[in-house]
């Protein structure tokens, strides 16, 4: 049977999106929710990296990472890509900044386009979690810097330390056995 092949159909994300979309609260209703979401996905895309409540970071993520799998997939001659594109970034400009920067940089990434962290709150209005929200490949600084091989952390220093202990143990040990197998063998006792 010729069956056509679903993947080619839909395009697959990159990051996990739940089916029905959050309960953003807004006193516009749906349009003022979609409003907020269009301006995070525009602020997003100009930007390359934002930082907001962490409720409106996951659900502008989802739509984001769509507006660039379906830029990647189609191009900007496809007219659905570009009606979605242009309803989805407020300010024109970036249209072409989708299509002739962000484009290129993702087409052969195997990973989502985005990343998402966990930001520190703010201790006294500590209300609402914060999150961060960035493109990959974005010129800023990296936010998670890798400390693991940094030897002067305190867990570093300690797993050397026993790191050490074992191994002198292990050579006593093994110098202990073997002058014991030579004095067996210089005094044989029979």
């Amino acid at each position: 049977m010729n069956q056509a092949d679903i993947s080619k159909l839909v395009s697959k994300l990159k990051i996990n999106i739940k089916p029905r979309h959050r309960n953003l609260k807004n006193p516009e209703g749906p349009e003022g929710r979609l409003d907020k979401l269009r301006k995070t996905v525009t602020g997003l895309i100009k930007h390359e990296r934002i930082e907001l409540n962490y409720n409106r970071a996951d659900e502008a993520r989802g739509y984001t990472e769509r507006l660039i799998s379906e830029a990647i997939r189609y191009g900007d001659r496809h007219k659905p890509t570009m009606e979605m594109a242009n309803y989805w970034l407020e300010e024109k400009q970036l249209i072409h900044k989708l299509f002739k920067v962000l484009v290129p940089r993702f087409e052969n990434y195997t990973v989502s386009y985005t990343r998402m962290f966990k930001a520190p709150s703010s201790y006294p209005n500590a209300c609402l979690p914060r999150a961060v929200l960035e493109l990959r490949g974005n010129p800023f600084p990296p936010l998670n810097n890798n400390w693991s091989n940094n030897k002067n952390l305190l867990h570093n220093v300690l797993l050397d330390a026993a790191r050490r202990d074992f191994r002198k143990e292990q050579y006593e040990k093994l110098s202990q056995s073997l002058t014991d197998e030579q004095n067996a063998k210089q005094n044989p006792t029979s």
